[in-house]
């Protein structure tokens, strides 16, 4: 995937992800997306942990992928911020 696709990637997992995620996140659209790219790429790296494959395309899978991890680093900014 190219830089304008992990973008739009990192963009639409942090908004999921902030979504999701209870309570106020005082973060804005910058940090979100960097969040997000963040997100994706150790979700990427747990997948391929797991399953043998990667995050490779622009698809369905990599949005759940991207948007789990970006929850999960949602949730350790969230306590290294408090």
């Amino acid at each position: 995937m190219g830089i304008i696709a992990w973008i739009v990637v990192g963009l639409v997992a942090g908004l999921l992800a902030r979504w999701i995620m209870p309570g106020k996140q005082d973060v804005g659209l910058i940090v979100t997306t960097l969040l997000g790219i963040l997100g994706g790429l150790i979700g990427g790296w747990i997948m391929s942990l797991l399953t043998g494959a990667g995050v490779t395309g622009f698809d369905l899978r990599t949005i759940l992928v991207a948007t789990l991890g970006a929850v999960l680093v949602l949730v350790v900014y969230g306590l290294t911020r408090k």
